[in-house]
């Protein structure tokens, strides 16, 4: 048994082996990291899961080429194959229908979910999500081109913050030491090489698709976001039949982790509603 705590639990996903992580009981919702640096599923949903699972089985899993799941040998990674393997996994934990929270990069896999599997996606949770197309943003770029040290993940944590108190040289040391794990930070340089612009149309949903998805849609978006714009979220709002969508003064690109209460809450009643 690891003591490292984003190490959960494996199983195979059509020859994939997949860490998850898999909490509570009732209506099951699949947790979709983003893709930050040394990113893993326990990372981003750490101060969510525990209190989403007390009214709904949850599970967050470490996507293709991220965290502690298997890599693929080719190197390749495109929305199909990422979908594939959400599908995948979802059968093999017997999972018939599900709803999707989704984060940046996340959200863009939701969308795409909902849009290609219809029958087995219920609702989807879309936050600071990616999916459309928007012109890249001097935060994203920096992001999707880390280059492993110490420095460069404290800039891409205050990036990811509106409030750098909660960025501490701790957390920096951790993320940085998460991101060099071995296989980390190539599959990583493999997924989002320059030009970037290229990767937001490779992770997008058409827009006439994206308005053709009738699972019901929550947005959630920082107001002061610099990886994702808020504009991504309130098209979105205009394009999906049934929306609602939630804004957030004084708010980067980690709503889940700004305003977990809030978060945890509004996604709780979303996700239980009748």
């Amino acid at each position: 048994m690891s003591d490292n705590p984003e190490i959960g639990k494996s199983i195979d996903a059509q020859g994939v082996k997949t860490n998850y992580h898999d909490m509570g009981e009732g209506h099951p919702v699949i947790l979709i990291h983003g893709s930050g640096p040394g990113v893993t599923a326990w990372a981003n949903w750490r101060l969510n899961l525990p209190v989403l699972a007390e009214s709904m089985r949850a599970i967050a899993p470490d996507m293709l080429g991220f965290g502690y799941t298997e890599r693929p040998a080719d190197g390749i990674y495109n929305l199909e194959r990422w979908r594939k393997h959400l599908m995948d996994l979802a059968d093999a934990l017997d999972l018939d229908q599900f709803d999707i929270i989704g984060n940046s990069f996340g959200g863009a896999l939701a969308l795409s979910m909902a849009a290609n599997h219809p029958d087995r996606v219920r609702r989807i949770v879309l936050m600071g999500a990616a999916g459309l197309e928007f012109e890249l943003t001097d935060a994203l770029d920096k992001v999707w081109g880390y280059e492993p040290s110490v420095e460069a993940m404290r800039e891409m944590l205050d990036i990811f913050a509106y409030d750098n108190s909660l960025v501490s040289n701790e957390l920096a040391e951790m993320r940085y030491r998460a991101s060099i794990q071995p296989g980390f930070q190539e599959a990583f340089s493999a997924m989002f090489p320059a030009p970037r612009q290229q990767h937001i149309s490779a992770l997008s949903t058409p827009e006439d698709e994206i308005a053709k998805i009738t699972s019901p849609a929550m947005m959630l978006h920082g107001r002061e976001d610099r990886v994702l714009p808020m504009s991504t979220s309130l098209r979105l709002f205009e394009l999906l039949e049934t929306a609602e969508v939630h804004l957030f003064g004084k708010c980067g690109h980690w709503t889940q982790i700004e305003h977990k209460d809030r978060f945890n809450s509004l996604v709780s009643e979303f996700l239980t509603r009748a």
